[in-house]
């Protein structure tokens, strides 16, 4: 074999392997660092627009257990119960017909994943007046969501408390939204990643998310 032939061969073995090792950490990255998502709907407007792609971090929350803040827009399985028309809160005196918001999820993981934005945390209070959050008896400042209306969802006034270990989520387009108050806050578990950037359109590239 001539010396340029095994040359050729080899730099054909290294692109390969190199190859191979690009894919094994794009595969890595997306299990234990970052992950793109696509917004499904609008129910995160005005923050974040059907068809918009952001990056998540799954790094923090599953690698480090950082714990999940109140303020953030994170992807996650929503409890069996989200799955269904209308949804199902596992009390089945709170929730969509009732003056409170849901405090108790269906015991089961769905399969899907959404995208909300977390409003408390376990042992908070929370209740609805207006479609805004009131957290531990205060109201809170909430420039970023869409007002909600005059529909009966935008009012919750008699508080839950949210168990411990769980987040409570409300999409920004509260009247426009299939959230916690309908099938009850989440496991941490349960959470995927926090989103904290916008990578699609790119009009939009590198706007944060939160």
């Amino acid at each position: 074999m001539s010396a340029l032939r095994a040359a050729r061969q080899n730099t054909v073995v290294e692109t390969i392997l190199f190859l191979v090792l690009a894919a094994a950490v794009v595969i890595l990255a997306q299990a234990f660092v970052v992950k793109p998502y696509r917004i499904p709907s609008g129910s995160m407007e005005p923050t974040l627009h059907v068809g918009d792609r952001v990056l998540v971090n799954r790094f923090s929350h599953r690698v480090l257990g950082q714990d999940v803040q109140v303020g953030d827009v994170v992807v996650f399985h929503p409890p069996a119960g989200a799955d269904a028309s209308p949804p199902v809160c596992g009390a089945q005196d709170q929730g969509a017909t009732t003056a409170s918001p849901c405090g108790k999820p269906t015991p089961e993981r769905s399969s899907a994943t959404f995208i909300k934005r977390v409003v408390a945390v376990g042992g908070d209070r929370i209740a609805l007046r207006g479609g805004h959050v009131i957290r531990n008896g205060q109201p809170v400042k909430e420039p970023y969501i869409r007002p909600c209306g005059s529909g009966a969802e935008c009012d919750f006034p008699e508080a839950i408390t949210v168990p411990t270990g769980m987040v409570f989520l409300l999409g920004d387009n509260r009247g426009n939204s299939d959230d916690s108050r309908f099938w009850g806050p989440v496991p941490e578990s349960w959470v995927i990643g926090t989103a904290f950037v916008l990578y699609w359109p790119p009009s939009r590239i590198g706007h944060s998310v939160g």
